[in-house]
């Protein structure tokens, strides 16, 4: 009986994390939010605890990963394959990472103008660090190299995101 009021309790919570804003006192910003996987090894469960089940396990440290709620010391996030489940919040980093889409290398360009020199061009998958970001490109690092890349092209921020 104990064990079944627990469950539902802990379903009753579960459901409040996911319709409630982020707490005021938590220093964080509101929900959602962009963060990272800290750790080369991150699983991805079906729920905020250790007893549930596995769905993933991945292994791209530094890959972006939109946080939807949390609870307690997990945090229930989306991948950008659109997989949603909860991590431990000891695997996520608040440093700010996008990852390229699609199925075409994309420019990494001089400046943020579409017309600019590119410099490189990034496979699909790849992981870069986010700088900055203006209304329709982002200032990356990626393998020593710096430059713009169009927000069209990378999965981790939002369309009219800007960073300074």
């Amino acid at each position: 009986m104990f064990a079944r009021i627990l469950s539902l309790s802990l379903v009753a919570a579960t459901s409040l994390a996911l319709a409630g804003p982020a707490r005021a006192d938590d220093g964080q910003p509101k929900l959602p939010r962009f963060a990272s996987l800290s750790s080369g090894k991150v699983y991805l469960r079906q729920g905020p605890t250790y007893k549930n089940r596995i769905l993933w396990v991945y292994h791209r440290k530094g890959l972006p990963v939109e946080v939807l709620a949390e609870f307690d010391v997990w945090r229930r996030v989306r991948m950008p394959d659109g997989t949603i489940g909860w991590v431990h919040v000891a695997m996520l980093s608040s440093s700010r990472t996008v990852v390229v889409t699609g199925k075409v290398q994309a420019p990494i360009r001089e400046e943020a103008s579409h017309h600019s020199r590119i410099l490189a061009l990034a496979q699909p998958g790849v992981i870069a660090k986010l700088d900055h970001c203006e209304a329709a490109a982002c200032e990356i690092e990626v393998a020593g190299t710096d430059g713009w890349i169009a927000k069209k092209n990378v999965w981790g921020v939002t369309p009219g995101e800007k960073i300074r």
